[in-house]
């Protein structure tokens, strides 16, 4: 199956350098170009990418407004949203994060880890590691958000084991890893993020994340301030 990008970047030479990326693998076609956030939206809107590769920083609507549009819209629910970022942004990831992001990269990463994030937020899966910058970012993750507070309630309709792999999987940990400190088969662990998923209404593994910490089910690391 073709994966279908939409590239998302104010600077020209950047998406065009995208673009030859994505379409030198036989995986991948780009699907649209936008230069702001709100044409991201519009033409996500249009051709319903798997993913959008969407900045941050951009004029008039930016990277977190558009991927809160973006992920809002039932019609666009099969679409994720990989973030780039300097890492100066961290505060604004984080945001994205909150609106329904799949993950982050920094602009910096090799040709090699930017289509194997593509296609990881594509699959489904959170693109939150390595573990640094995953520690960089959950400290922002747990800071309670007053426009749309997740409260320790919402996790009464997991059972303790969908809590127990929620929380696992919040550190970072792969289902394979998730399976044999709990002594499970990855299937089962699977199958435990999906209904802890469905039951609470997150797009996918990157906002099952964002809602653990969100809700205080796990804790940033030890000395990170919020």
């Amino acid at each position: 199956m073709t994966i279908r990008v939409l590239l998302a970047d104010d600077q020209a030479l950047l998406r065009a350098t995208f673009r030859i990326l994505v379409e030198s693998v036989e995986d991948m076609t780009v699907v649209a170009e936008a230069a702001d956030g709100q044409e991201a939206v519009d033409l996500a809107g249009t051709h319903r990418p798997d993913v959008v590769l969407m900045d941050i920083r951009m004029p008039d609507v930016d990277g977190v407004a558009a991927t809160a549009a973006i992920c809002a819209r039932p019609e666009l629910s099969g679409t994720r949203v990989l973030v780039l970022t300097t890492f100066e942004d961290d505060r604004n990831v984080a945001r994205a994060l909150r609106a329904g992001a799949s993950g982050f990269l920094g602009k910096g990463v090799s040709p090699e880890v930017l289509l194997s994030g593509i296609r990881t937020v594509a699959a489904g899966d959170a693109l939150l590691s390595p573990g640094a910058t995953r520690a960089l970012i959950t400290r922002f993750l747990a800071v309670p958000d007053s426009d749309d507070p997740v409260l320790p309630e919402v996790l009464k309709a997991l059972t303790d084991r969908e809590r127990e792999v929620m929380a696992l999987a919040a550190h970072g940990r792969s289902n394979a890893e998730i399976a044999a400190e709990l002594v499970l088969s990855p299937l089962t662990v699977r199958s435990h993020i999906q209904r802890a998923m469905t039951k609470l209404d997150a797009r996918d593994r990157a906002q099952l994340v964002v809602i653990a910490y969100r809700s205080g089910l796990v804790k940033p690391p030890a000395g990170q301030d919020g």
